[in-house]
């Protein structure tokens, strides 16, 4: 249908409705009357095809071409809401389905008059390839949901969600055309069409383990500077000066400034506490300019990891309000038609936090413009090496999953298969994701399970072995490269050598309910203090400000403890490890007893240690700098599994003769108890009872040791933290994020149980929020636009309108559809839009694919086959249906009529 001429039958359709359409058309503009103001603030972002004709008053707001987020962010008929962040412009957009989060770094408010088209991917080479070997000729199929007009579908809008089922037809005719092609040539195309997945897996392990390599070996140089420097290079970390413990190349900074001016000690902690201050700050500005602000229309209550909302003053900052109805779209004008008890505008930082809980809620399906971009990746990455070297209590091992998925996106972009297809890409960013976690915690395995058990919503099979492929390359290519010079992927990889006691399983069952009640603790104080501190008007405002305050408590209170100013990797290995006086990864801190007597004072240091590390690290997270949450909670649940660890030793070499302990032999007066065991489950238990990671953790703990002896302990410790964090607290802290930001994310996990019924929840049958067509196929553009703005309001950004025909439903546009083809009218005042397919004697093969499409003819955006459920069907049947197809909605009829839609 894609080319077949409209005009002759619309022709004579209109001839015989012009009178009654037009009574048609003043009876929906008078039911749907809006005032201006309200209509233009309540809108929403309009669909990209803004910029692919010139309108009547819009006006240039910056150079260059247009990007994916273009006609989102531009002025429409339906659109008067812009969200702008200081992401830059990327690339010119392709118009087709895609989700623009995939491909866009930002979203600033660029509009193009020009009505050509705008692709400057045309001239990468990976566009060129994909042009030479690629079938871009698909045959047309009528009334395919995949087939029409392939390369006239619009973005996905901001906070929507993806069309799983269109995106998986649209590959299914994709597939078909290209298998079509015979011969040699034709055989040549499916192959390579089947290598790009593994050629992406590849490239995407490849790019992250070199980025964690940068990342690695730079903050460990930047977080030694803030004590000293090495003076056979500036660039040297101390580990690598002095490899083999202190010497003389290393000078400390009271050493260089001969203690001026408050003596060697104090000059040595103030140009600490300056360094601290001032890595952290400079992490934060460089978050800060990833801002978003999102419109109050869109109804969410916060947007990040502080768990508590960030609102600016409408207008306030120039970035977020409305656009004056004659296109002068300037901060006071947009302020001054504002209703005045509208909700103030959000905001959000696509660098700040771990981003785990967004990537999640992404791969179910949701968009989040930016949020993968090349200046997110960047600016993350950056961040991330002054926000570790700071000495704030967070870690690198959670942002290197967004950072990860990141390059997965940008990867997908050299192959149009990815690039093009919401559903495909999301099987390169699963992947990718894993190879996240392969590379933070050296374990490939665990990588994979990760993208099973916590991130990834659809997982097929296929996708297990690319992600396993990607994590692999991963490993391997970290591996080569050594970035701590001890060929380990991590710093805290460690080996026993000891095998344990049977009477210390219930001490390990002991570990696992204080970690996984230690995880469920953090939580509800985290989620606390976002509550009360950060909603202190002078926080919310500034957060520079928090950051500051955060950095100075860090350094104030954990210099003056040898434990608690280590870095957090270096300081879960000396937690973790066993004691070994060959180690010389291993710092001198006094962890190692040679008799009883050395416990208790080592027992009093783990607990300050413990106290301090948990205090700082509540305070620290969910502010604006990169940061994970896995290893400071893994570190908090060392010293406490530490602690243990020291105490049953205690009473072992106390009660030596016991018939409990006789199976313990003793060597060198220090028992076979070994603290670093206890130190590395109970901070598995701790992450545990945060994360809710369950197999997933144990394989990571297996594959840090290296030791089968201790897959059991680990895993019972896990097993009874996870039961115990689920008693205290339900949430995860990435469950507790994605409810408390209002993400629309549907728990393929936990299935609810309902006490309502389906004809319980279906809103009754409204005039505004259907077409019918039961008198002629013929709909006035107007009424159209005014049942669009309809859905807006009620913030249904990707809802429809069923098109109903004597009370039977025949089909449903989307309203990015719908948007897109009012857009692209010549005259929507005047216009009358074909919603059916009605044949024509001119329609002929011969037409196929010449001529131009008449684009009042919007058949080709109807679905015909809408998903419909009866009134009566069981909601858990609903509930599948959303889950296991990740529909955006579905019709419900009664007795084969229409009866309503669920969203």
């Amino acid at each position: 249908m894609a080319g077949r001429k409209h005009a002759p039958r619309m022709r004579e359709l209109r001839d015989g409705q012009n009178d009654s359409n037009q009574n048609s058309q003043n009876d929906s503009d008078g039911l749907l009357s809006v005032e201006p103001s309200q209509q233009s603030y309540l809108s929403v972002p309009s669909s990209p095809s803004s910029s692919r004709r010139t309108r009547p008053n819009m006006t240039s707001q910056a150079g260059g071409a247009p990007d994916e987020r273009t006609s989102l962010l531009g002025t429409t008929r339906s659109s008067r809401i812009r969200i702008v962040s200081a992401h830059g412009t990327p690339r010119a957009p392709h118009l087709s389905r895609n989700q623009s989060y995939g491909t866009g770094e930002g979203t600033e408010t660029v509009r193009s008059n020009p009505p050509t088209r705008h692709h400057s991917r045309a001239n990468s080479w990976g566009a060129a390839l994909i042009r030479a070997l690629a079938d871009r000729q698909e045959e047309p199929v009528s009334e395919s949901k995949g087939s029409i007009f392939p390369d006239d579908r619009v973005w996905y809008d901001q906070f929507t969600s993806t069309d799983w089922v269109h995106d998986s037809i649209a590959d299914a005719h994709r597939v078909k055309a290209l298998r079509s092609r015979k011969g040699f040539w034709g055989r040549v195309y499916v192959l390579f069409d089947g290598a790009q997945g593994w050629i992406l897996s590849a490239l995407v392990g490849f790019v992250i383990a070199v980025l964690a390599y940068v990342v690695d070996v730079t903050e460990s140089t930047f977080f030694d500077f803030k004590d000293g420097y090495c003076a056979r290079g500036w660039l040297i970390s101390e580990k690598r000066c002095c490899p083999h413990g202190p010497c003389t190349d290393w000078r400390d900074w009271g050493e260089v400034m001969h203690g001026w001016p408050f003596g060697e000690r104090w000059t040595e902690f103030v140009i600490y506490l300056g360094l601290v201050i001032t890595l952290a700050s400079v992490s934060c500005l460089l978050t800060l300019t990833t801002k978003t602000v999102v419109p109050s229309a869109y109804r969410l209550s916060t947007l990040d990891e502080n768990l508590a909302a960030a609102p600016v003053s409408p207008g306030g900052d120039g970035d977020a309000g409305v656009d004056s109805p004659d296109g002068n779209d300037t901060p006071s004008r947009r302020a001054s038609v504002a209703p005045p008890a509208a909700a103030p505008p959000m905001i959000y930082f696509s660098a700040a936090g771990s981003g785990v809980a967004e990537v999640r809620v992404i791969l179910s399906g949701f968009v989040l413009h930016g949020f993968l971009g090349l200046k997110t990746l960047i600016i993350k990455t950056v961040g991330l090496v002054l926000s570790v070297a700071s000495g704030l209590s967070l870690g690198k091992e959670g942002p290197y999953v967004h950072i990860a998925t990141c390059v997965g996106n940008i990867a997908c972009r050299l192959f149009s298969k990815y690039d093009r297809n919401d559903a495909k890409r999301r099987e390169v960013l699963s992947a990718a994701a894993s190879a996240g976690v392969a590379v933070a915690f050296g374990a490939p395995l665990g990588g994979v399970l990760f993208g099973l058990e916590e991130v990834a919503y659809f997982f097929p099979a296929k996708t297990l072995f690319r992600s396993f492929f990607c994590c692999i390359t991963a490993a391997l290519t970290l591996k080569f490269l050594n970035p701590y010079g001890t060929h380990k992927i991590v710093m805290f990889q460690v080996r026993y050598l000891i095998d344990w006691e049977y009477f210390e399983l219930v001490s390990f069952i002991l570990v696992g309910v204080l970690g996984g009640a230690a995880g469920a603790l953090f939580i509800k104080a985290s989620r606390k203090w976002a509550v009360t501190f950060r909603r202190i008007p002078i926080i919310k405002k500034h957060p520079l400000l928090e950051v500051v305050l955060v950095a100075l408590v860090t350094g104030l209170i954990g210099y003056w403890n040898g434990l608690t100013k280590l870095p957090v990797a270096k300081l879960l290995y000396n937690l973790a490890a066993p004691c070994d006086d060959r180690d010389n990864n291993l710092e001198d801190l006094g962890l190692c007893p040679d008799s009883k007597a050395d416990i208790p004072p080592i027992l009093w240091h783990l607990l300050w240690a413990f106290l301090i590390k948990g205090f700082l690290t509540i305070i620290t997270f969910g502010i604006k700098v990169p940061a994970g949450i896995y290893v400071p909670s893994m570190v908090v649940g060392g010293l406490m599994g530490r602690l243990i660890g020291h105490m049953v030793q205690w009473l072992v070499l106390a009660f030596p003769d016991s018939a409990m302990f006789s199976s313990c032999n003793k060597v060198s007066s220090v028992s076979c108890i070994q603290p670093g065991v206890y130190g590395l489950i109970a901070a598995g238990s701790t992450m545990c009872g945060v994360t809710r990671l369950s197999v997933t953790l144990a394989v990571i703990l297996f594959e840090l040791t290296g030791s089968l002896d201790y897959v059991l302990p680990f895993s019972l410790a896990i097993l009874v933290a996870k039961w115990t964090a689920d008693a205290i607290e339900p949430l995860s802290i990435y469950d507790l994020l994605t409810e408390m930001n209002s993400y629309p994310f549907l728990n393929n996990k936990h299935k609810p149980v309902f006490t309502s019924e389906l004809i319980d929840i279906v809103p009754r049958v409204r005039r505004e929020r259907i077409i019918d067509i039961s008198s002629s196929p013929l709909v006035p553009a107007t009424s159209l636009r005014s049942k669009l703005e309809s859905l807006h309001r009620a913030g249904e950004l990707d809802g429809g309108l069923p098109i109903i025909r004597n009370d039977i439903l025949v089909g449903l546009i989307p309203a990015p559809d719908l948007e897109y083809a009012l857009d692209n009218l010549p005259d929507e005042s005047t216009a009358l839009c074909l919603m059916a397919n009605v044949p024509s004697i001119d329609d002929s093969d011969d037409e196929e694919g010449g001529g131009r499409r008449d684009p009042t003819d919007f058949s080709p955006y109807i679905d015909p086959a809408p998903v419909a459920l009866d009134i009566r069907s069981p909601m858990d049947l609903v509930y599948e249906l959303f889950v296991k197809l990740g529909l955006r909605y579905i019709c419900i009829l009664r007795d084969g009529k229409y009866a309503g839609m669920v969203s």
